[in-house]
Formats: structure tokens, C-alpha cells, sequence
């Protein structure tokens, strides 16, 4: 069912990037997705950054209409829908590219004393991507690439990972889908969580829309464990 929010905070976290806060707190699991609408626009998912924060990059005609708004404004929200990331191992990493950052800080927000040691992996084109918040609050290590060599080691987040995968007994990802694809390569489907990504329209399994082989992303997902998309992703 929807619900109107009425928008607390609106600010740029990186260029084409926007954080907005409403006044609304969720319960949620890490990874877990909203639907948002926007009267006359449409309807579309993001993952929770935290209980009631969504973090958007702008990519077409309804991030565009999102940007738009201001404090105060108001959107449509129905959820948290999906399928979580679930806590395991003692010294994780984060991978996370471009905008697959607010799954990631969710999870690190709400498990920094679950865990031994966690590490964030995180890539982007240029420095000005770099979407982080204050991400560093929340894990022991940040590890910055970026494909232009303006921020941090030039080259892909997965490159550290392929590096240093001895170090981690679990995984988390989330980002563009060469990026997942790349990772599950790297850990070989094993002891990594990925946040994969479809287009939704009903966001509860009905649809069929997000289909993923034999799964459905919104219902079955958007976490799944690597051995789940072998041959699939």
C-alpha cells in the first residue's frame, strides 16, 4: 500500500547523485528495496540506505523528476520488499561500484559490531562519482579505485578483490552487473552475497517482470548467494 513521505533532507552525495530523507522510518533488513512513485511519472525501486534514506543516481526521466524535488516535497513509498543480505563470517568486504552503495552502508550500519574486521571495496569512473556518505564510520578500511585514476588505485574494485580474497571469509556486492559478474568469478560463486538488479514494475512477485532464470528478483531477491547465479549472472 502506499504511503506518503514528506521529504526531511535533500543533498548532492556526488555529482548526478542525490541522498533524500523523509519523514518516514522503516524496519528493514540491508539490501532490502522500496517502490517509489511519483504522481504522472511512475513508479520505481531503490534500496535503503538506512530506515528512511534512499540515495539515487540520476539516469532517466524519473531520477530526473526526483531531483527535482525539495524539502518538504512529498513522494509515494510501498515496502521494504526482498530479500535482505544476511551477516556471516568474522572479516568481510564490501564491493561495491558506482551507485551500489546504499545496500552496502546499510549493512555496515547495522552489523559494524557483528563483525571482526570489514573492509569496503569501492569503485567508480572518476573522484567526483564517489557517492561514500560516511561510510567510514561504519567499517574498518576503505579501499578507493577508480577507472581514471583520479581518486584512490586506478583500475576496478575487483582487481583488490582478486588480491586479497584470502583475507575474507565473506562478501557482499553490489553494482553494475560486469562488476557482479566479475566477482562471482573471483570468489567462484562461493561465501560472496550479491545484490543483483532487474527492471520491476510490482516489486511482490506478481508481474514477472525481474526475472533471473528460475527466480524473480523482488520476490527470490535481490540477494542472492553466488552458488544461486551460476550460470545466470
Amino acid at each position: 500500500m502506499l504511503e506518503r513521505v514528506t521529504l526531511r533532507e535533500v543533498w548532492d552525495a556526488a555529482r548526478d547523485v542525490k541522498a533524500f530523507r523523509f519523514d518516514k522510518r522503516l524496519e528493514f533488513t540491508a539490501g532490502q528495496f522500496i517502490m517509489t512513485w511519483l504522481p504522472g511519472v511512475g513508479e520505481k525501486p531503490f534500496s535503503l540506505a538506512w530506515r528512511d534514506l534512499i540515495v539515487v543516481k540520476r539516469v532517466g526521466p524519473f531520477t530526473s523528476r526526483l531531483f527535482e524535488l525539495a524539502e518538504g516535497d512529498h513522494l509515494w513509498i510501498r515496502g521494504p520488499y526482498g530479500r535482505g543480505f544476511e551477516p556471516r563470517g568474522e572479516k568481510i568486504a564490501l564491493i561495491g561500484g558506482g551507485i551500489g552503495i546504499p545496500p552496502l552502508y546499510a549493512f555496515a550500519k547495522q552489523h559494524r559490531r557483528r563483525f571482526e574486521r570489514i573492509t569496503l571495496l569501492y569503485g567508480a569512473r572518476s573522484r567526483e562519482e564517489l557517492a561514500l556518505m560516511d561510510i567510514e564510520n561504519y567499517v574498518d578500511e576503505v579501499v578507493i579505485t577508480t577507472d581514471d585514476g583520479s581518486a584512490g588505485r586506478k583500475g576496478f574494485p575487483t582487481d583488490v578483490l582478486a588480491e586479497r580474497k584470502n583475507e575474507f571469509d565473506q562478501v557482499y556486492a553490489c553494482g553494475p552487473e560486469p562488476m557482479l559478474k566479475a566477482v562471482l568469478g573471483v570468489m567462484d560463486h562461493r561465501n560472496v552475497q550479491v545484490s543483483a538488479e532487474r527492471y520491476m514494475k510490482c516489486g511482490i512477485g506478481v508481474c514477472g517482470s525481474c526475472n533471473l532464470g528460475k527466480y524473480l528478483v523482488c520476490r527470490d531477491g535481490p540477494v542472492f548467494d553466488g552458488f544461486q547465479l551460476r550460470g545466470l549472472l
